[in-house]
C-alpha cells in the first residue's frame, strides 16, 4: 500500500519503568499512585547531592540473555524489552518475513529515540580504559554508545527495512520518534512502524551535571515525595530510566489483519522556543504555538479533548509555562481538560518520557480512566487547570482525545494527539 493520507492507530503497547517491567504493571502502578522512585543505594551515590532516582522495577538481566545483554547498552536493553512486549500486544511473533510472519519488512518501520544514549557505557568504559588498559576496552563499545543503538538493534531483531531512525530532540525526543513514525505511516513509507523512547542515564555524572544545574530535587529523605508537579514545594524533577514503545499501523492493514485497536494516532504539534538552552519560554509562547499547530495540523477540536498527560516536571518554572500555554492555545476549553502528570510517580525518563507516558495517555483513552498526580499538598495558586489529583479520574463517553505533552532542553516543543475509535 503506497497511499498518503493514511489513518494511522495503535495496536501494540510495551513499557519497561520504574513502577514494573511491562506495560500491564506499569499502568497498575500508574492508577494506584505509587512512586517508583526510590533512594541511590550504590557506592557511587553516596557523596552525590541527589541520591535518588527512579531505578527500573526489573532488571534486564532477568529478561535478556547475558550473552546478547552485554553486547548492548541499557538504553538499548529498555528498548528491545519494550519493543519485543509491544510486537507481541499487536499480534506478532518472531520476526518481519520469517515464521510465518507475514508482515513485510520492506513495509516495517522502527523509530526509537534517546536523549542521552550510550552514557553508561562510554563513561565506564573510559573508566577501564584509565584503570585498566587499552586492551581491556569492549570491542562492542561504539555501537553500544551509539544514540541510534536503541533504534538500530529494535529494528533487527524485528527485521524492520522501511527505515529505522532516531530522533534526538533531549526530553522531547520520545514524543518526536512516534510523531515521526506516525508520518512514516500516513505518507506511505511504511505500514506498521514500532516507535517510542528509552533512557539509561542512572549515573553518577549526569546526576552531578544536573544537580549542580539546580534542576533535579534534592529531597533525598523523602524520595516518593520528591518529585511533585505543581505544588507550591517543588524543587526539580527526579531522575528515572526505562522506554515506553508503541505499535503504529495504518488502520486498514490493523483492520484487513483483525487488529485489536487501543486509539487513533491523530497527529502532532511541534514548536521551538528559541529561547535558551535550558530554560524554558518563560510565557509559554512556544508550548501554545505547538499546541495550535497539532489542531491545524490535525483538525481536533479543542472541545473533543479531554484529557492531556502534561510534561509538567516538577520544576518551578516549567510547570507554570505550561499551564499558561494551554491557557493561551485553548482558553475556557481547558476547564474541560483533566490535566495530570504522571512523571510524579515514574520520575523523568528524559527521551523516553514522550514513550512511556504515550503508553500511559494511549491506555488512558483505551480504559476511559487517566491517572492521577500524586505528592500535590499544597497547589500552586498560579495553575489554573483541572488537576487529577491523588485518585484516578474516570474520563467519559463517546469519541474523546488525549494529548501527550514533551518538551526538551533547546525549546524543543512536542504534542502528540489521539482519540478512541
Amino acid at each position: 500500500m503506497n497511499s498518503t493520507n493514511n489513518t494511522v492507530v495503535v495496536t501494540g503497547i510495551g513499557a519497561t519503568t520504574p513502577l514494573g517491567g511491562d506495560a500491564a504493571s506499569t499502568w497498575e502502578g500508574l492508577l494506584a499512585g505509587r512512586s517508583g522512585v526510590s533512594l541511590l543505594e550504590q557506592d557511587w551515590a553516596a557523596d552525590l547531592p541527589v541520591r535518588i532516582a527512579g531505578q527500573i522495577a526489573v532488571e534486564p538481566s532477568e529478561i535478556i540473555p547475558r550473552p546478547q545483554a552485554r553486547k548492548l547498552d541499557r538504553s538499548a536493553q529498555f528498548a528491545l524489552i519494550a519493543a519485543e512486549e509491544a510486537w507481541k500486544d499487536a499480534g506478532f511473533t518472531g520476526k518481519a518475513g520469517e515464521d510465518g510472519n507475514a508482515v513485510e519488512p520492506d513495509r516495517l518501520g522502527a523509530v526509537i529515540a534517546s536523549g542521552i544514549g550510550g552514557v553508561t557505557t562510554l563513561l565506564d568504559q573510559y573508566d577501564v580504559l584509565k584503570e585498566k588498559g587499552v586492551r581491556r576496552v569492549s570491542p562492542h563499545t561504539v555501537p553500544m554508545l551509539m544514540p541510534n543503538s536503541p533504534a538500530a538493534n529494535v529494528g533487527i531483531a524485528l527485521g524492520a527495512r522501511a527505515g529505522v531512525h532516531t530522533p534526538v530532540s533531549a526530553c522531547a525526543s520520545g514524543a518526536e520518534a512516534i510523531g515521526y513514525a506516525v508520518e512514516m505511516i500516513r505518507t506511505g513509507r511504511a505500514d506498521i512502524v514500532v516507535a517510542g523512547g528509552t533512557e539509561a542515564a542512572v549515573h553518577p555524572l549526569p546526576i552531578a551535571a544536573f544537580g549542580n544545574m539546580m534542576a533535579m530535587s534534592k529531597n533525598n529523605d523523602d524520595p516518593q515525595g520528591a518529585s511533585r508537579p505543581w505544588d507550591v514545594d517543588r524543587n526539580g524533577f527526579v531522575l528515572g530510566e526505562g522506554a515506553g514503545v508503541i505499535v503504529l499501523e495504518s488502520e486498514e492493514h490493523a483492520k484487513a489483519r483483525g487488529a485489536r485497536i487501543y486509539a487513533e494516532a491523530v497527529g502532532q504539534g511541534i514548536s521551538a522556543d528559541a529561547h535558551h538552552i535550558t530554560q524554558p519560554e518563560p510565557s509559554g509562547n512556544g508550548i501554545a504555538q505547538a499546541l495550535l499547530n497539532l489542531v491545524h495540523n490535525t483538525g481536533l477540536k479543542p472541545a473533543e479533548i479531554v484529557h492531556i498527560n502534561a510534561h509538567a516536571t516538577s520544576t518551578p518554572q516549567g510547570d507554570i509555562g505550561e499551564i499558561k500555554a494551554l491557557r493561551q492555545a485553548f482558553g475556557d476549553d481547558v476547564d474541560h481538560m483533566a490535566v495530570a502528570s504522571t512523571k510524579s510517580m515514574t520520575g523523568h525518563l528524559l527521551g523516553g518520557a514522550g514513550g512511556i507516558e504515550t503508553v500511559a495517555t494511549v491506555l488512558a483513552l483505551y480504559h476511559r480512566m487517566a491517572p492521577p498526580t500524586i505528592n500535590i499538598e499544597n497547589l500552586d495558586p498560579e495553575v489554573d487547570a483541572d488537576i487529577i489529583r491523588s485518585e484516578p479520574r474516570a474520563l467519559p463517553e463517546g469519541t474523546i482525545a488525549a494529548l501527550n505533552d514533551s518538551f526538551g532542553f533547546g525549546g524543543h516543543n512536542v504534542v502528540l494527539a489521539f482519540r478512541t475509535v
